[in-house]
């Protein structure tokens, strides 16, 4: 089973960072209160970026670096569609 990191963004346009193993079934719960509760109350949430991780460790790992990147370098994974081994090269 595949697992992915994604980001959301939320009403004040904040960006959330999560890993699932289904993307689409996160999101939706995300949507309705459910799971995460840095997201309670934040919608309308947007899922705007995620990316194929294969395993569940790789998937953490990548959230913990992606986690601490600055918003503007998050901005930029939104706006490239950066995959996986693009997010491994620090010069994004």
């Amino acid at each position: 089973m595949d697992w992915h990191c994604y980001l959301v963004r939320l009403d004040n346009n904040a960006l959330y960072c999560g890993v699932s193993n289904n993307v689409k079934k996160r999101f939706e719960a995300h949507c309705l209160g459910k799971g995460a509760k840095a997201l309670k109350g934040k919608g309308p949430l947007e899922l705007v970026w995620q990316s194929q991780a294969m395993d569940k460790r790789s998937a953490m790992q990548l959230e913990w670096k992606v986690k601490r990147f600055p918003k503007a370098k998050k901005e930029k994974l939104v706006s490239l569609g950066a995959d996986y081994v693009d997010l491994l090269d620090e010069s994004h």
